[in-house]
C-alpha cells in the first residue's frame, strides 16, 4: 500500500510486495490490524496471518470470529488480491461504513492471504511452471520420464502443443481455422489435416514416439492433507504421507485450533463461480438437520450478494462420480470443529461468455461446439484477442517443428484477467462481512441489583445472545463435543473488599449451557422446535457486605463495594461489568 491509497485491485502479487503492502497496513491502521506469522512455507517463508479487528473495543480472542484463507493452490493467485480488497474494506470502512464499524467493534477477522507463498511465486515467475500446490517433490524425487509442463518459448505464458497427426483427435473448426474441436469417431485420415494437442513443456526421456504427460514431481495437493477423512496417496492422490504432514497446512490447522473464538471458515480458491459447501464424500442427508437448513440459508445470502450459486461438492462438483474428495479444508472445518466452512470458487469464464445452464463439471467433459464458439467471440470482444491465443511455430526442443496456442488459461479460465479481477472479487468482501455479523454474541442483557438488608444483596444476571446463529453455531459442535457453553462468573471485592464480601447463595462461577439463535426462529417455528435453547438464560447470587467495607472516603475510590460480572463462551464472546453494592 502506498501513501496514496490502496494496492490496485487489478494484479497479483509476488510474495515481497504482499509483505510490504501488510506491513504497511499494519503500520498505518495500529488500533485495526495485527500482523504475524504462523509458520513458515516448505521453502521457508513466512505465512502472513493478518487480524483485523477494533483492538479499542477488545482483543480479537475475547470475540466471535471468521477465518478466511487463500491461494492454496499455486495459480489460484485471485484469492490473495480477494483478501487484500476485503483488509481494505475493513480499514477504510471503520468509523465510515456502518456495517464494517460494527463488524469490526464487535468481532474480528483472521485472514491469510496467501496460505502457499511458494506455489503462487512459482506460478507468478517471469518464465512461470505451474504445480498443482507444494513445491516439494512428492511422491517422487527426481523428473520422471514424459512431458512436463513449462514455458518453452519463455514468453511468460504456458499455452498447449500442436502437431499434425493422421491419427490425432482435434481437426480445425470449418468456419474458424484457429479453433480446434473434436474429430468424428468415423472420421477417416484422408478426410483432412488432424492433429495432437498436449500442453506446452518439455519432455524428459523422450523415446521419439509418446508425449504421454509425466508424472508430476510436485504431486502434492495441500488441500488434501487436512485430517477429515484424511486418506493415503493409494486412495487420494496429493494426500501427503500423513494429515497435516506439510508446514503450511500444519501451520493453519494449528492457528485454527488455537483460536476456539472462530466461528466460520472461508478459503478462497478458483474457478468456476460457485460457493461450495461439505460434504465432499457424503450426501447431504449425513447432515444435521439443522445445519443444512442453516447452511442453505447462508448460501441463499451468498448467492443474493455476490451473482454466485451455492452448491455441494458431494451432489455438484465431484470430478468423478465414482471418487470422492477426502481431506479439505473445509469438510475438516465443518466435521471436526462445527463451524461452517465454504470454499469459494472465483471467476466463471463460461457465464461471462453468456454460456448458461451447464454442470460445474461435466461441461469439462463434453460441451458443445456452439459453447466454443461462444468463448471465442468473448475473447475477440470483451478480451481484444488476449485469451485465445493464434496459433504460431516454433522450434520444439525435442519435437522439432510443432505450433503453440489456444486459450492462456493461467490469464482467463484459472484466473479472472486482471481488467475484471476487482469487480469479480468486491462483492465477496461484503459476504464475508456478512457471514461474520450471524455470529453468535454475548450480551449481558440485563443486571438487577435488589437490596434485601442492610448487607445483603441479590443480584440478577440475563445473559443473552445477540446473534443469528446459536453460540455452539452448529448442531455438529454439540455432537462431537468441541464447544463448552456460556459461563457466568461473579468476582467479589477488589481494593481489599474482597476480604470482606461473602457469597450467601449460588456458585461464584455458573454454567448456562448453549444459547439459540434467530436461525431457529427462522426455520423451525416453536411449536415445532420446543427443545430448541433459549437466546438468553439467568443467573442468581445473594451476597453480604458488611457495612465496614464499603467506599466513601474519597473520588479515587467509588462508593460501594465493586462487583466484577463476567460472561463468556469461546464463540460467542466475552461481556462484562462492574458494579458498586451500597
Amino acid at each position: 500500500m502506498t501513501a496514496e491509497g490502496p494496492p490496485p485491485f487489478n494484479r497479483f502479487f509476488r510474495y515481497n510486495e504482499l509483505r510490504a503492502i501488510l506491513e504497511g497496513w499494519a503500520k498505518s491502521h495500529p488500533t485495526l490490524l495485527r500482523l504475524e506469522s504462523i509458520g513458515r512455507s516448505y521453502e521457508g517463508r513466512d505465512i502472513w496471518l493478518a487480524t483485523v479487528t477494533n483492538f479499542d473495543t477488545g482483543p480479537d480472542r475475547d470475540k466471535p470470529a471468521l477465518w478466511l484463507d487463500a491461494n492454496i493452490h499455486a495459480a489460484e493467485v485471485t484469492g490473495c488480491t480477494a483478501t487484500l480488497h476485503l483488509i481494505h474494506h475493513l480499514l477504510s470502512g471503520h468509523q465510515r461504513d456502518p456495517r464494517v464499524t460494527a463488524v469490526l467493534d464487535t468481532r474480528a477477522f483472521y485472514i491469510v492471504p496467501r496460505l502457499n507463498p511458494d506455489g503462487a511465486e512459482l506460478a507468478l515467475a517471469d518464465r512461470p511452471r505451474f504445480v498443482r500446490s507444494s513445491v516439494r517433490a512428492y511422491p517422487f524425487s527426481h523428473r520422471r520420464k514424459g512431458l512436463h509442463e513449462e514455458d518453452v518459448d519463455g514468453d511468460g505464458r504456458i499455452l498447449m502443443m500442436r502437431m499434425e497427426d493422421p491419427n490425432g483427435a482435434w481437426k480445425a473448426h470449418p468456419e474458424q481455422p484457429r479453433l480446434m474441436v473434436r474429430r468424428e469417431p468415423d472420421e477417416p485420415a484422408k478426410a483432412g489435416t488432424f492433429y495432437r494437442i498436449i500442453s506446452e513443456g518439455t519432455l524428459e526421456g523422450y523415446d521419439g514416439v509418446s508425449e504421454r504427460p509425466a508424472e508430476p514431481v510436485e504431486g502434492l495437493d495441500l488441500n488434501r492433507n487436512y485430517p477429515m477423512e484424511w486418506s493415503p496417496e493409494s486412495e487420494q492422490s496429493g494426500a501427503g504421507p500423513y494429515p497435516t504432514s506439510e508446514p503450511e497446512v500444519r501451520a493453519m490447522v494449528e492457528a485454527v485450533v488455537a483460536r476456539p473464538n472462530i466461528t466460520a471458515h472461508i478459503t478462497y480458491h478458483t474457478f468456476s463461480g460457485v460457493h461450495l459447501r461439505p460434504y465432499s464424500s457424503h450426501p447431504d442427508d449425513h447432515f444435521p438437520t439443522k445445519d443444512l437448513v442453516a447452511y442453505k440459508l447462508i448460501g441463499e445470502k451468498a448467492t443474493a450478494l455476490t451473482g454466485y450459486p451455492s452448491a455441494s461438492v458431494f451432489h455438484d462438483f465431484k470430478y468423478d462420480p465414482k471418487s470422492t474428495i477426502k481431506g479439505g479444508a473445509d469438510d475438516w472445518t465443518y466435521e471436526h470443529l462445527g463451524v461452517f466452512s465454504w470454499t469459494t470458487e472465483f471467476w466463471s469464464p463460461q457465464r461471462r461468455a453468456g454460456i448458461t445452464d451447464f454442470h460445474l463439471i461435466e461441461w469439462f467433459k463434453e460441451h458443445s461446439v456452439e459453447d466454443d464458439l461462444k468463448l471465442l467471440a468473448w475473447n475477440d470482444e470483451e478480451l481484444s484477442g488476449r485469451g485465445y491465443i493464434d496459433w504460431y511455430p516454433i522450434d520444439h526442443p525435442q519435437l522439432g517443428p510443432v505450433e503453440l496456442g489456444g486459450w492462456d488459461l493461467f490469464y482467463c479460465w484459472v484466473n479472472p484477467p486482471p481488467e475484471f479481477l476487482e469487480q469479480e472479487i468486491a462483492p465477496h468482501s461484503e459476504f464475508a462481512v456478512y457471514h461474520l455479523l450471524i455470529s453468535p454474541r454475548l450480551e449481558l442483557q440485563r443486571v438487577e441489583v435488589e437490596r434485601l438488608g442492610p448487607s445483603t444483596y441479590r443480584i440478577t444476571v440475563v445473559v443473552g445472545n445477540s446473534g443469528f446463529l446459536p453460540t455452539n453455531v452448529t448442531a455438529k459442535a454439540n455432537e462431537r463435543k468441541v464447544c463448552t457453553g456460556v459461563e457466568v462468573e461473579l468476582t467479589l471485592g477488589g481494593d481489599g473488599g474482597q476480604k470482606h464480601a461473602r457469597l450467601l447463595t449460588g456458585e461464584a462461577k455458573v454454567e448456562l449451557g448453549q444459547l439459540g439463535g434467530r436461525v431457529t426462529e427462522r426455520s423451525f417455528p416453536s411449536w415445532l422446535d420446543a427443545d430448541e435453547p433459549s437466546d438468553r438464560a439467568k443467573a442468581q447470587w445473594v451476597i453480604e457486605v458488611p457495612t465496614g467495607t464499603l467506599r466513601h472516603d474519597s473520588d479515587r475510590h467509588p462508593p460501594g463495594s465493586p462487583v466484577e460480572i463476567e460472561a463468556r463462551h469461546p464463540r460467542a464472546g466475552v461481556a462484562r461489568r462492574t458494579i458498586a453494592l451500597g
